[in-house]
């Protein structure tokens, strides 16, 4: 289902992926640009056909892991969407994850069964997508399912499975909206273009039309675009196009084409007259978004804003952030970008204004900068880093075969955009040719007259004027074009879906080992399939080493370390790294720290010579303390005008206690934040990031011959100073006698955000295994019990999940629901019962249940270690919880030897009469119905977890 990024028009979500990732620009075959002599080539090479109904498929073969990335594009979004008919696109990709008419279930179950990874499915302007990677045995199954839907759905939605799933939809848009600064999305669709123009509406659609949406509507909606003339399928992964097209035209090739719907003209919207407003929400600081219209995804001039938006705001020290907010210090972040879409795309500017700055003067000094760099031009080493940090985030997002933006993407966004899947090509050879004087060109006649700010200042919060019902346009289908064929139908599918009864076998890569003088290990996993090397210096000492008065000191001096190193500001470093394509940052955890490199294999030796002056050097320059400061304390203050922050921020004092090393957000509190100094972020340092018994684990494209001795140049002769602190004491909390219930009052919410928390034993528990699989069965996927009933039964609410966390000491399980807050009690009742049905055995997890759980987490491994950055995150766990090498085998066999008893045994740790409730919603509204329910004592709290009134 779609994110709330991803239900818009190409937003931030792309911001830090590369121009061709993020965009699927361009069009035509072109060569790749030259290279300099030590750089890698980097291509995703293809092959096409058409079926005779029109399906276009691209291949891609990528044998790194048995699995294959099945993607498909439809070319239909809200630009598509007829007057009255706002957020049917959005609404139809919901209801495709429905039952087909010889599948009668969710879409889902087959998939889970068989282990599949990132499946999910978007809708913007211009698209809807499906995709889902599966394990190389199941691609029949994979086929089956998505030709089942394409071919044979209508005959399944009913009025019950409408009604769901505009349930679920509405809610998606009532979460979106319940966020801080969540409606200016919407408010900048209506200002940026008339109602009349195709994306002068939002993806989501009105609550209004959603409710006037008819049966009827829906399946001559079907009709006009899910036809396989309108599609795009893309297999990436373990295949060949000669089996591609076997398997495609069995399964595709009897589905009969559409109509062929015209697609509109290109209308980029440019407005003539600047524009701005000024609007109040419930927000701790006021934030500005400027944005213009641009050209369209496919033109020159979009890549050539995208590397203007990286040298304005697209970097560390790009100019925006080295004037507002390294030198005036007037933000706390700000960016820029250009987001591409088919009929004209977008450049913004966003800048979150410190408290008690005048946004005015933040917007006088960004016309400023654009001013300057259109009549200037960009530095040759400012264009120099933009074009190589694009390449290295290419290479980067084409390690992965699909989900969001891998190679299945780019290519099934270039076909349908393009016609070309190879488009990428010309994007890239596009900005590696731009010149200083294009962008200069380039952002005078687009970045001049024309935008639109919007500034969110801190007030009250007033709800969006809700759009009437549109007067429904009639659909004018076309009949079907008679140019397309069909074959006949190979498969029986009143069979069912094919079964999967072959699984590929889990691979991980062999660990090496070796040990530096300076006493750290080394830990070594190859991977060769990118020219990219992912290191992390593993330390201890996380929140849970805070000293008492000192919450947050382990993550703020870890963000630290790269904001200068060795002597070098914290501009010239981020420069540096830039000009290298590296990616170098730091943070803690609970129960520890790391520091982390991506780097580019050309650049592996001077990127690793930064690392180290950033491990073994920061500055802790008191002006960047200083800086980093405040906007550590604004964060502090977002976090808690979010309900999910708020809830996450009181949690760990109620679940521990205050005195407990748990017991505190591990981003601390205004308060001690505020009162650390250089010398508690020294000593941090001192103790805890040190060589001794700390692990370095690289993953990617090097040997341990190669790797070793550039290590030892580069850490060999670091030692830590006194002795090692020892390892922190955990004590163990005792779970409360009975249920308590805290309430924070968010004025205005239109959902409610309930979590439901309690302790249970470590990470390191005997037992822990079979807990995960208690947690799979009743809240762990999408198709677990909770989500079942409150999604897809109820409609109350987007999603409903239960997860673990990971600590040395008892960790937290917990269960999140964001629900329409007109059903808090009844959604909370629910909650409360499944839980208590299912820990105390009245209602135990099934064979089928425990099957599909067991399937998740076994079948799904393959896939798993897919990219560096997974196999790194794994060997982090064995080094962490001091599991042995082969940890992800011995795991996966005894997921396979777990019975239903087991896990019911298991699922007696979850205490529904000792589980902590914290409910954020308007208290006008919560109040009542949560005291109702008489689960226990009801308590009001303020976002500090302090009682908020008398009780």
């Amino acid at each position: 289902m779609p994110t709330a990024l991803a239900s818009l028009s190409r937003p931030a979500r792309l911001a830090l992926l590369s121009i061709a990732l993020g965009l699927g620009l361009g069009g035509g075959l072109v060569a790749l640009p030259a290279l300099a002599a030590n750089e890698a080539p980097v291509d995703i090479p293809f092959e096409t056909f058409t079926l005779p109904n029109g399906l276009r498929v691209v291949v891609h073969t990528d044998r790194k892991a048995p699995i294959v990335a099945v993607n498909i594009w439809y070319h239909v979004g809200s630009k598509d969407e007829p007057a009255g008919r706002s957020g049917f696109a959005h609404l139809f990709e919901h209801l495709m994850f429905q039952r087909s008419e010889h599948h009668d279930g969710e879409f889902f179950d087959p998939f889970r069964a068989v282990g599949a990874t990132d499946q999910n499915g978007t809708t913007n302007t211009d698209r809807t997508n499906y995709f889902q990677n599966v394990p190389t045995t199941a691609l029949d199954m994979a086929l089956w399912m998505e030709s089942d839907r394409m071919g044979h759905l209508l005959g399944a939605i009913d009025q019950a499975a409408l009604d769901e799933q505009r349930g679920v939809v509405q809610n998606e848009k009532r979460q979106g909206e319940n966020q801080p600064y969540g409606q200016v999305w919407e408010k900048l669709t209506r200002a940026l273009y008339p109602a009349e123009h195709p994306y002068g509406h939002s993806v989501i659609g009105s609550m209004n039309d959603l409710n006037a949406a008819s049966l009827d509507d829906v399946k001559q909606w079907f009709h006009a675009w899910y036809g396989p003339n309108n599609a795009v399928l893309v297999l990436a992964g373990d295949i060949d196009a000669a089996t591609a097209k076997d398997k495609v035209a069995k399964y595709f090739g009897h589905i009969p084409a559409g109509p062929t719907m015209a697609q509109p003209e290109t209308d980029v919207g440019k407005r003539a007259a600047t524009t701005r407003e000024v609007m109040q929400d419930k927000v701790p600081q006021p934030r500005i978004y400027r944005v213009w219209n641009v050209p369209p995804a496919g033109s020159v001039e979009l890549d050539r804003l995208q590397v203007l938006g990286y040298v304005l705001g697209g970097a560390k020290s790009s100019r925006l952030d080295t004037r507002l907010l390294h030198g005036e210090k007037l933000v706390d972040n700000i960016s820029a970008m250009a987001g591409a879409s088919q009929l004209g795309s977008n450049f913004y500017i966003v800048a979150t204004v410190k408290d008690g700055v005048d946004p005015a003067r933040v917007e006088a000094i960004i016309d400023e900068e654009i001013a300057r760099l259109v009549a200037e031009g960009p530095t040759a080493d400012e264009l120099e880093r933009a074009r190589t940090m694009i390449r290295a985030g290419f290479i980067r997002g084409i390690e992965r075969i699909g989900g969001f933006g891998g190679k299945a993407d780019v290519l099934a966004e270039c076909t349908v955009y393009e016609g070309d899947p190879g488009c990428f090509r010309d994007q890239l050879a596009n900005v590696e040719a731009a010149s200083a004087r294009d962008l200069m060109a380039v952002g005078a006649r687009w970045l001049a007259e024309g935008s639109h700010t919007i500034v969110v200042e801190p007030g009250e919060r007033t709800a969006l004027a809700e759009e009437p019902a549109g007067t429904p346009a009639p659909f004018d289908l076309p009949d079907p074009d008679p140019k397309y064929a069909t074959t006949p139908s190979a498969v029986d599918r009143s069979l069912g879906v094919p079964k999967t009864t072959r699984f590929p076998e889990l691979k991980f890569p062999s660990l090496q080992r070796a040990n530096l003088k300076n006493g750290t290990r080394v830990i070594l996993a190859e991977r060769h399939e990118i020219p990219v090397v992912q290191v992390s210096y593993e330390f201890n000492g996380g929140y849970g080493s805070d000293p008492d008065g000192k919450d947050g000191v382990a993550d703020f001096a870890m963000e630290l370390l790269d904001e200068g190193a060795a002597g070098i500001g914290s501009l010239v470093f981020a420069s540096r790294a830039e000009a290298l394509g590296a990616s170098l940052g730091a943070g803690a955890s609970q129960d520890g720290g790391n520091a982390y490199l991506s780097a580019l294999k050309e650049n592996l030796d001077p990127s690793l010579a930064l690392f180290a002056d950033m491990v073994r050097r920061p500055n802790f320059d008191p002006a960047e303390i200083e800086r980093v400061r405040a906007t550590w304390i604004a964060g502090i203050r977002q976090q808690k005008a979010q309900p999910a922050g708020m809830a996450m921020r009181v949690l760990p004092a109620l679940l521990y206690g205050q005195t407990h090393p748990y017991g505190a957000p591990g981003s601390g509190t205004e308060a001690s934040i505020a009162a650390l100094g250089r010398d508690d972020l020294l000593a941090f340092h001192r103790q805890w990031v040190r060589p001794e018994h700390a692990t370095l684990i690289v993953v990617g494209d090097t040997t341990l011959a190669e790797i070793v001795p550039a290590l030892e140049r580069h850490f060999g002769d670091w030692a830590g100073e006194g002795v090692a602190p020892e390892a922190v004491d955990l004590p163990q909390v005792a779970l409360p006698e009975a249920p308590r219930v805290f309430l924070i009052d968010q004025p205005g919410a239109v959902q409610a955000n309930i979590f439901a928390a309690q302790v249970v034993p470590s990470t390191k528990d005997p037992g822990a295994v079979r807990l995960e699989m208690a947690n799979g069965v009743i809240g762990g996927d999408f198709t677990a019990r909770l989500n079942m009933n409150l999604r897809e039964d109820k409609h109350w609410s987007y999603g409903a999940r239960s997860s673990l966390g990971g600590a040395l000491g008892q960790r937290r399980w917990m269960v999140s629901a964001p629900v329409q807050i007109d059903k808090t009690g009844e959604s909370l009742a629910e909650i409360q019962r499944e839980l208590a049905q299912f820990a105390s055995g009245q209602r135990p997890p099934s064979e089928a249940e425990v099957e599909r759980v067991r399937a998740i987490q076994t079948l799904s491994l393959p896939g798993a270690y897919e990219t560096a950055w997974s196999v790194m995150n794994t060997i982090g766990g064995i080094v962490r919880f001091d599991r042995p090498d082969d940890y992800v085998f011995r795991r996966k066999a005894e997921v396979e030897s777990i019975t239903p008893a087991q896990v019911a045994e298991a699922a007696r740790t979850f205490r529904p009469e000792a589980l902590t409730w914290v409910v954020v919603g308007d208290l006008e509204q919560t109040e009542a119905p949560v005291r109702a329910l008489g689960l226990g004592e009801v308590q009001v709290i303020d976002a500090d977890g302090e009682p908020a009134r008398p009780e």
